[in-house]
């Protein structure tokens, strides 16, 4: 089981103006990452991602619900100045953009294990919002509560890492009119998206994919999966390889000794930090062969458990991972 605290916000949206969306925004403390992902039966060229917004190392908020880009601008603002979730909500309820704060939902997640969701009484039913140690899940136009409480399910209960979860919780959500207004296509909604951000990511976030089926009104959670898997998926262990970004741990899980190298750059030195958020003393020593070079790291007096591994490789930057000690 992976111990972290994860931040969630689930929400349902209609059209452009009107939007009945189901989304998920989460946190994952041991690595700092944060992650947004959504679908919705928005029947146009316009997809499910507009009402997301990831910040990097800040947090994630959501904006829906008779969405508007005002409302999402100054809850962007609001989120960089380093407002609490609940503070975030409070303040857009009260300068609403558009006049009337009853007819929207939102979802905000912080870096500091903070969350809140709201849900405007004149949103379409049904509508919800269910919120717990580390998580919120919010939505509105939905088939009914099963919606969220099978999001809920799928994302506290798999293992892995946080894009694997986030793509098991839109799993959950994948049920025929989830999104009603897809009930009558057979599906659960038309546009789907999902997207993890480092804390470093500017630009580029370490996983972004965004599709759209209309008009051919594919599933489209089934569409997100294959992307998904194509960009690399989930680990078949409970703890990734995090062979991604180049860095590689193995084994991993470790017993006693592991190797940790980064095609491209030689790693200079490693910190390790337990579930607590407290450094490690470690082992460690620099190898080289004629292949490659990289770091060897002895785990043996570390008790067992769950471990965030920085790695600051020559080209100055820092690469993270999680490895798991028997």
């Amino acid at each position: 089981m992976k111990f972290t605290t994860t931040l969630i916000c689930f929400l349902i949206i209609q059209n452009v103006s009107a939007q009945d969306t189901f989304s998920i925004c989460a946190y994952d403390s041991l690595t700092g990452q944060l992650g947004s992902a959504g679908a919705t039966c928005i029947q146009a060229s316009t997809s499910a991602y507009i009402i997301s917004d990831v910040v990097p190392g800040v947090g994630v908020v959501h904006t829906q619900a008779a969405w508007i880009q005002a409302n999402k601008t100054y809850a962007h603002s609001l989120l960089v100045l380093g407002l609490p979730p609940q503070q975030i909500i409070d303040s857009l309820i009260a300068h609403d953009q558009g006049g009337d704060a009853t007819i929207r939902q939102y979802g905000v997640v912080d870096v500091n294990g903070n969350s809140a969701g709201y849900t405007g009484i004149n949103c379409m039913d049904y509508k919800n919002h269910v919120t717990g140690p580390g998580y919120s899940i919010q939505g509105n136009i939905l088939l009914g509560q099963v919606v969220l409480d099978s999001m809920e399910s799928r994302f506290l209960n798999t293992q892995g890492d946080l894009a694997c979860r986030l793509m098991a919780a839109m799993q959950g959500a994948k049920m025929i009119g989830a999104d009603t207004r897809c009930t009558s296509l057979g599906i659960s909604a038309v546009s789907a998206f999902i997207r993890v951000a480092n804390p470093t990511d500017s630009a580029q976030f370490y996983l972004n994919i965004t599709l759209n089926t209309y008009p051919n009104y594919q599933e489209p959670i089934d569409s997100l999966q294959e992307r998904f898997d194509a960009w690399g998926g989930c680990s078949s262990t409970s703890i990734p390889l995090y062979e991604k970004n180049n860095l590689m741990i193995f084994p991993n899980p470790v017993e006693n000794v592991c190797t940790i190298r980064h095609v491209g750059h030689s790693i200079r030195r490693i910190e390790l930090i337990n579930s607590m958020g407290k450094m490690e003393n470690v082992e460690a020593e620099i190898y080289t062969n004629s292949e490659n070079e990289g770091l060897t790291m002895n785990t043996r007096n570390l008790p067992s458990g769950i471990y965030f591994l920085r790695a600051i490789a020559d080209d100055g930057k820092s690469y993270c991972a999680k490895i798991l000690k028997l």
